[in-house]
């Protein structure tokens, strides 16, 4: 009796930090990202560095991520789930460490290992959700994608504040957003020795994991997740420039930037879990990236200052559920955790390659027309395909 007591204690604890890790692990998926949207300018400044090339900035992690995506499920074979999200932490605290030192070859391989670490966390957490929790399955996706939004919109407002008003310059702002892995590296560092016996590789009993690449179902969502990536990395990429080019100032601009992803939250947190209790999602996709496309077109058409917060709400509200909607279609149109692993894998690299197309394109769009009305109507467009595959995918069904 006393023995089982003492089991349940202990697979009580380790649920509890398996969930506090988690966490951990959704907090360091944005800032190495977002916390640059609004400092680009100052960067660009310091490095020389041409729209384009800004952009690269923001497209050369999601191209990681394409890279990285279908590799992490086989990583995870080898070093197990806690390992292989270590490896990913560890990676991403040295990226941002190299990423700080003002040289232009140490400002872009930073940015390469920043990106290695955040694929290795992007892939493996929807399916660490599916295997450990696959009767909460939408509950953990909405807390650790609600955190995710939440920290993003930390490090988007207080970028300007932390390089300026500290006087960290952008070098130390994006270099702060390390204390947070280091966080999670010492969570999982005891998660590791804690559950040596348990911690299963999630791809071990995959077979013709090809299979999935055959799938309609499975294109659909990584085509839905690459398209609300690519206006979701653009936004955080080019937001601050559109609203300074509006007369707001650039501290202002990140603020909103931040504001655009707080309102964001709600949806990022309920959507999943009413998309896990809902048949069909295609009303869910539909609602979603309509307010989106709304937030666009408001900001092309109109800049009356209050017609531009309306924007930035809709965009946050649009951008803040399509994610974690992407991130739940993985759960809910797998069977298993094996197959929620190549459906991430499958679906984040294919995605990611649309994604990183984003800042990249948007900035060479300006850098031709030097006025922000091209790239405006490429999201709009974007944003009537995002409508699309995202119902597709909201179809019950299986991959």
């Amino acid at each position: 009796m006393e023995l089982q007591q003492t089991k349940a204690r202990t697979k009580s604890t380790y649920t509890f930090l398996l969930v506090i890790g988690i966490i951990l692990v959704a907090f360091n998926l944005r800032p190495g990202i977002t916390s640059i949207g609004p400092l680009v300018g100052n960067i660009q400044k310091d490095m020389g560095l041409a729209h384009w090339s800004a952009g690269l900035l923001m497209s050369l992690p999601l191209i990681v991520f394409a890279i990285m995506s279908p590799i992490v499920p086989k990583i995870a074979n080898r070093l197990k789930n806690e390992g292989t999200l270590l490896v990913g932490l560890i990676t991403l605290l040295i990226g941002l460490c190299i990423r700080s030192i003002p040289m232009t070859f140490f400002l872009f391989t930073g940015t390469f290992l920043v990106g290695a670490g955040i694929a290795i966390g992007n892939v493996l957490l929807p399916a660490v959700a599916k295997d450990k929790f696959p009767q909460k399955f939408g509950l953990i996706t909405s807390i650790y994608s609600t955190s995710m939004g939440l920290i993003a919109s930390l490090a988007s407002g207080l970028s300007v504040p932390l390089a300026n008003g500290l006087n960290l310059g952008w070098q130390g702002a994006l270099i702060v957003w390390g204390l947070p892995v280091v966080a999670a590296i010492l969570v999982w560092i005891f998660l590791l020795k804690f559950n040596k016996g348990d911690g299963r590789a999630i791809n071990r009993v995959s077979v013709n994991s090809g299979n999935i690449w055959r799938s309609p179902l499975a294109w659909q969502i990584a085509i839905f997740m690459g398209f609300q990536s690519f206006l979701f990395y653009v936004t955080i990429s080019w937001l601050p420039e559109i609203l300074h080019s509006h007369g707001m100032s650039i501290g202002t601009a990140g603020w909103m930037l931040s504001f655009s992803q707080l309102v964001g939250l709600p949806a990022a947190f309920f959507i999943p879990v009413i998309a896990g209790r809902s048949r069909s999602q295609t009303w869910i996709a539909f609602m979603l990236t309509l307010c989106s496309l709304l937030g666009f077109v408001g900001l092309l058409l109109f800049s009356a200052y209050s017609i531009i917060i309306i924007s930035i709400i809709f965009i946050g509200v649009g951008l803040g559920g399509t994610f974690p909607l992407a991130l739940s279609y993985i759960g809910l149109r797998a069977r298993n955790a094996r197959q929620a692993a190549e459906l991430s894998g499958m679906a984040q690299s294919t995605g990611y390659i649309l994604a990183a197309v984003g800042p990249l394109f948007i900035g060479y769009l300006y850098d031709q027309t030097h006025m922000w009305t091209i790239p405006l109507v490429t999201l709009i467009a974007v944003s009537v395909l995002v409508i699309l595959f995202g119902m597709l995918s909201g179809r019950n069904r299986y991959v």
